[in-house]
């Protein structure tokens, strides 16, 4: 009996040359195939044995992660188009993504912005501005590590460890995760630093990270403006907020392929244990998932902006 990766492989095959897609579109279908592998493979249960009710398991997980109706809707079309496929090659008798309802699509644009957008918005921060640095480093710590704002606004430099690429961060319910932050992101942040300590500091603002400029901690409004202000100088005409960040995070590391579960752990949906030892194997392999999954996680995509 054949693999649940051969059969992948078959339908790769398929996709390329009976059904004559293009090599983007058919990759892009084998990331979505790769997506319920994993699911089918966590749960116990061979992909030719999924029912109906796992799928819909399946898509909760997904809608929980936030991702865009428009990226949900794009991915169970590529489910839907291999289990067809697995029914005409009689891996399976039924197919159980028949009766299974893609998310409604209205007109308007999803609020997921291209990593074009987002760069956009980082060329749109003034040069010559005190809080420019600030900014840039609030853009590419939301997109660049999937968090809400008010764990932005609360991050703390106690709990940094720039140098290893992590942050502790305060979440939901009084959460602790631990969280990758790009090469990028740290080094802005490092860069920030110095200007930060420079100015005034109130005593409420000792210990977190991004201040205003009489030296208090921002909020979350405060940073909904920034953003905002952002797009619009980029001239993005999406509804842009920081959390448009945080949905761009989850979907950009879907679409390339990331686990589900490390996409979960990451933006907080799931607790993670505090020992020592299950902190270290952790934090390797979400650091691991990023790398290789998220745009702005090449050290070498982007130079390092001189803080000057």
């Amino acid at each position: 009996m054949k693999k649940a990766s051969e059969i992948a492989t078959d339908f790769s095959r398929h996709l390329l040359l009976e059904r004559g897609l293009s090599q983007h579109t058919a990759s892009s279908y084998l990331v979505d195939v790769g997506h319920l592998l994993d699911f089918a493979r966590s749960h116990g249960v061979d992909v030719r044995d999924v029912k109906q009710d796992d799928l819909l398991t399946f898509l909760c997980e997904i809608h929980d992660l936030g991702i865009s109706a428009r990226s949900q809707a794009r991915l169970i079309a590529g489910i839907r188009s291999f289990f067809r496929f697995m029914r005409q090659e009689g891996y399976i008798e039924t197919d159980p993504s028949a009766l299974i309802e893609s998310p409604r699509i209205g007109r308007t644009l999803p609020d997921v912005l291209s990593v074009e957008e987002i760069d956009a918005m980082i060329e749109a921060i003034p040069a010559d501005k005190a809080e420019s640095l600030r900014n840039h480093a609030i853009i590419e710590t939301l997109y660049g590590s999937g968090l809400r704002v008010s764990e932005l606004v609360g991050l703390r430099l106690s709990r940094m460890a720039l140098d290893d690429g992590y942050i502790m961060v305060d979440g939901k319910g009084d959460k602790q995760r631990i969280v990758p932050v790009s090469p990028v992101a740290a080094s802005l942040i490092s860069d920030y630093l110095h200007v930060r300590n420079a100015g005034p500091i109130k005593r409420e603002g000792s210990d977190i990270l991004f201040l205003n400029r009489r030296g208090a901690p921002l909020t979350r409004v405060m940073v909904f403006y920034i953003i905002r202000d952002l797009a619009a100088a980029a001239g993005i005409r999406k509804k842009v907020s920081p959390h448009t960040l945080r949905h761009s995070f989850a979907t950009h590391l879907l679409e390339g392929g990331a686990n589900l579960r490390a996409i979960q752990e990451m933006l907080g949906h799931e607790s993670i244990a505090t020992t020592e030892i299950y902190l270290h194997l952790d934090r390797t392999r979400l650091r691991t998932e990023l790398l290789a999954h998220h745009p702005h996680f090449a050290p070498s995509l982007r130079a390092t902006p001189d803080p000057e």
